[in-house]
């Protein structure tokens, strides 16, 4: 009887330990198969995920190079706008420019004056032709304005315009037909530090008047207001 009672638990432990081994085998391999299935899905996801970066990465290149396109396409545009801006400009600018020598607006700006005056003595024996001012001497004194970069001129506060004339009727000039005595005031707009040492260039225009019996005097004036031509023929 003790044997096979001894028996009994030799069997009963060796079972024991037979089930824990099978019971602790089923849960290894049962968390195995676990883990196997958590890392495939991991794996998968990763992979789906990287699929997924890939794409919103060519995605993005493509709006990047689209992105670019359209800057250069901006930029043309604005350079054109620009080219197309300066043209007007140019455009505005000639036409003032033009309106200002045709004598259509005010020009305000430093100038010069010059005034020319008969000659204050007259010997008995001379010609008295000879010592007031003709329409050469006034047309030298603007020619050289002009030449020495005079936006305007007037003479006696008379708008010149490029259809302008002057003639010598007697001891007045005619300027397209309004008579003026002397003195004669010819007023120009324009950079004094060019128009004055023109005027006053040794052997030039003040030299030569004053050979010629005029008297002549030049002033500085820091603002100078042309007003346009009135009633002008355009036809």
């Amino acid at each position: 009887m003790k044997k096979i009672q001894g028996s009994h638990v030799i069997l009963s432990l060796v079972c024991l330990v037979l089930g824990f081994m099978i019971s602790f085998s089923y849960q290894y391999a049962k968390e195995k198969t676990q883990e196997r299935n958590l890392t495939d899905r991991q794996w998968e996801k990763e992979y789906e995920y990287r699929n997924k970066i890939i794409e919103q990465q060519e995605k993005n290149r493509k709006l990047h190079e689209e992105l670019v396109k359209k800057q250069q396409k901006v930029q043309k545009m604005e350079k054109e706008l620009a080219d197309e801006e300066q043209i007007y400009y140019n455009l505005v600018e000639d036409a003032e420019k033009l309106r200002m020598h045709l004598g259509k607006v005010t020009v305000q700006g430093q100038g010069v004056e010059v005034t020319l005056s008969d000659a204050s003595y007259i010997p008995s024996e001379a010609n008295a032709t000879d010592y007031i001012v003709h329409e050469e001497h006034v047309f030298s004194v603007i020619n050289e304005l002009f030449i020495s970069g005079a936006s305007a001129v007037a003479v006696n506060g008379q708008r010149l315009s490029h259809r302008s004339y002057i003639v010598c009727n007697g001891p007045t000039i005619e300027i397209d037909g309004n008579q003026h005595p002397a003195p004669f005031v010819i007023s120009a707009i324009g950079d004094p530090d060019v128009l004055i040492p023109a005027l006053n260039i040794a052997g030039g225009v003040k030299e030569r008047l004053v050979n010629d019996n005029i008297v002549v005097k030049i002033a500085r004036k820091d603002e100078l207001i042309l007003e346009p031509i009135i009633n002008v023929n355009d036809g």
